[in-house]
């Protein structure tokens, strides 16, 4: 038995040694963390099981034949994140550089199957070369395998990737279908061709930051929702993340503790709009205002900045938060602004936290750019994902909101369960200075002085209908509020609507104009 045993620790001292001493020495010179390493950083302490240890690849008759290391370039498993269970799996690249073949690839297959099966988060973190030539077309349905089982898992149970090495080829797709994407700078690299085969095909240089780097795809391509200087503050904030995620979708997300009062006024707020409509202001500072102790996780906050996405608590309980930047393109919606908040709307729908929308539209971007290239159809992706989502959802309207940008931005007449206004808020189809040339064009131009005339029925426009009485009216609006009561009102509306059902007509899925 004594020697059973002793064998049995052998096997694992090997497998914890990943390539080999001189392969994770030549690793830690690139002051990159090991597998293993990564996993204890970000999981609870002690609480890592790793499954599969001893598994090794089958492949036969190849240049890989005789170098059988144990785990094969995965190190899977399950822990804890603040108390709560996930599945984990994290690439070794001291092991065949990370590569995936056709164990490598059950592995993370069965890890997968635990994740949905269980109904806990998956927790990837990748940093592989893409398939395992020397086992062809076995990594590739290997990798198959992976993607079908990603997109079952979505809108189940949260998927989060952690990009921190290379990710070549086909081995982007994995992460590209999960909910979250975070990479570091001059560490990260997603791409499926490289700078070489770019170079060859088009005649383009490039190098690898600038095609497949951090910061192209938070900024440029939208691809990853976040960008950090080194490895653990990247895993920090997936442990960040978590605590505003349910574990699966049929669970509420946890409840956090919070001194801060529900009914707290907003002082601040009645003083932050412009005197102008004009004038810029931070939509940040609203929000931060108005949440549980200031505290608003942004997502995607490098890409489409002229719209703010993210997570935040208010009376202790996880909620969505969407809102127009005035301080960028006056908060117009474009074509990344609309997809990258459909994304967003429909994974707080998918894992049932609220939505709250603050709207400062001025309208849509216009241009033959933005129309050539489908703001039409990115607009309605907008568009139906809010008619679509099921959660409660609540708008506050702090100023402009004109046109069919307005009715995009979780307006009571697509669902929502309540819509609120401030007294500066202007609901109208457009601007009054917009609205007074076309309606009273004639008018004007008979008048003998054209721009007093204009002035004098802009200023009536003003006062008559650019303001939130209107709508109140009609009940389009809900109530219009004191900027200062703005956290008391949405704590209030969200204590009521959460015990909201809602009953969605049965089909196999909608058809979103992607």
């Amino acid at each position: 038995m004594a020697q059973r045993v002793e064998d049995l620790r052998a096997r694992k001292a090997e497998a914890h040694e990943g390539g080999g001493e001189t392969a994770v020495a030549r690793h830690r010179e690139r002051n990159r963390m090991t597998a293993r390493e990564r996993l204890q950083y970000l999981l609870d302490e002690d609480s890592f099981q790793e499954i599969d240890l001893l598994t090794r690849h089958q492949a036969s008759g190849m240049s890989i034949e005789d170098t059988r290391p144990y785990s094969d370039g995965v190190v899977t498993g399950f822990g804890t994140v603040d108390g709560r269970r996930v599945c984990v799996y994290a690439q070794d690249f001291t092991v065949f550089g990370g590569a995936l073949g056709e164990t490598h690839g059950e592995k993370i297959h069965k890890i997968q199957d635990f994740a949905r099966s269980l109904g806990i988060p998956l927790l990837s973190l990748h940093d592989g070369g893409g398939a395992r030539i020397q086992e062809g077309v076995a990594g590739l349905h290997a990798y198959a395998g992976i993607f079908r089982r990603t997109a079952a898992a979505s809108g189940v149970v949260p998927q989060l990737s952690v990009i921190l090495g290379p990710t070549a080829g086909g081995a982007v797709f994995s992460p590209a279908m999960t909910d979250f994407v975070f990479m570091v700078k001059d560490l990260s690299h997603m791409f499926i061709t490289g700078p070489n085969v770019v170079k060859a095909v088009t005649g383009e240089e490039v190098t690898l930051e600038e095609l497949a780097g951090a910061t192209t795809h938070t900024a440029l391509s939208g691809a990853a929702h976040f960008s950090f200087p080194d490895e653990r503050s990247a895993l920090d904030e997936v442990r960040y993340l978590l605590s505003f995620l349910p574990s699966n979708n049929l669970e509420e997300a946890p409840r956090v503790v919070s001194d801060d009062p529900a009914d707290r006024a907003c002082d601040d707020l009645d003083t932050l709009l412009p005197a102008t409509t004009d004038l810029g202001y931070d939509m940040k500072k609203v929000i931060t205002s108005v949440v549980d102790d200031g505290e608003f996780l942004e997502i995607h906050g490098a890409f489409a900045s002229n719209i703010l996405c993210g997570f935040a608590h208010i009376g202790g309980h996880s909620v969505g938060i969407v809102a127009n930047q005035p301080q960028v393109l006056a908060g117009v919606l474009d074509i990344d602004a609309s997809e990258k908040a459909a994304r967003f709307v429909r994974t707080c729908d998918a894992f049932n936290i609220p939505l709250i929308t603050f709207v400062d539209v001025p309208g849509f971007l216009p241009g033959v750019r933005q129309e050539q290239e489908g703001i039409v159809r990115h607009g309605a992706k907008l568009l139906y994902a809010f008619c679509e989502a099921t959660v409660p959802r609540i708008s506050v309207v702090t100023r402009k909101a004109y046109g069919g940008a307005y009715v995009v931005m979780n307006s009571k007449g697509t669902g929502a369960d309540f819509a609120f206004a401030w007294p500066t808020a202007e609901l109208a189809v457009m601007s009054a200075a917009g609205a007074v040339t076309i309606v009273h064009r004639r008018e004007i131009m008979a008048s003998d002085d054209p721009a007093a005339t204009q002035a004098a029925l802009t200023a009536h426009y003003e006062e008559n209908y650019a303001n939130p009485y209107v709508a109140a009216e009609r009940g389009y609006v809900d109530g219009v509020i004191e900027p200062n009561e703005t956290r008391r009102v949405l704590a209030q509306s969200l204590a009521l609507l959460r015990s909201k059902r809602e009953e969605s007509p049965k089909r196999k899925h909608g058809n979103i104009p992607l």
